[in-house]
């Protein structure tokens, strides 16, 4: 199963921005979440096409099970 954290972010425009973390740890809190996202707002380390992230919407885990049914070659 593969699990992707997703930070959700608002920015300049309103619109969201998704920020996919690839492989996150297991015993992920909003304790442990929120200064990280505290601190890309603050270093301003991502730009969007909407401008600036401004504001923490969400963090979430996704996870995703995938099972072949069938394979054609």
């Amino acid at each position: 199963m593969e699990t992707v954290l997703q930070l959700v972010f608002r920015n300049e425009d309103g619109r969201l921005f998704t920020l996919n973390v690839q492989n996150p740890k297991d015993d992920l809190t909003e304790a442990t979440v929120t200064p990280v996202m505290d601190l890309i707002l603050a270093k301003n380390l991502f730009q969007s096409t909407g401008g600036a992230l401004v504001q923490k919407v969400s963090a979430r885990l996704v996870s995703r099970d995938t099972v072949d049914v069938a394979a054609f070659e």
